[in-house]
């Protein structure tokens, strides 16, 4: 698929970006390229390939959950300026 000069000045406009004459023939073909490089891709028969999430069938590392700091709720709510049944009390903020 080719994309003509127009189609470039028309993508330029919408994507409100300020291409000069000298730089819209590159665009122009770099786009053309683009589009012929999708339409390789999408002759491409995928329908016994099964969908991955990676391609290297990655495993994320997690670490171990565990308790790493100690539990200070009661000093925190000591100095909090006002608290109720375990919760801190804030300002109504919407009416």
């Amino acid at each position: 698929m080719s994309i003509k000069r127009e189609d470039a000045e028309n993508i330029a406009r919408l994507a409100k970006l300020q291409i000069s004459d000298d730089q819209l023939e590159k665009i122009t073909g770099d786009l053309s390229n683009i589009l012929s490089l999708v339409d390789q891709l999408q002759a491409a028969d995928t329908s016994n390939i099964e969908p991955m999430a990676h391609p290297m069938d990655a495993v994320q590392r997690l670490r171990p959950d565990q308790v790493t700091e100690t539990n200070n709720r009661e000093a925190f709510q000591k100095i909090a300026p006002a608290t109720e049944e375990g919760l801190y009390l804030v300002p109504k903020v919407i009416e």
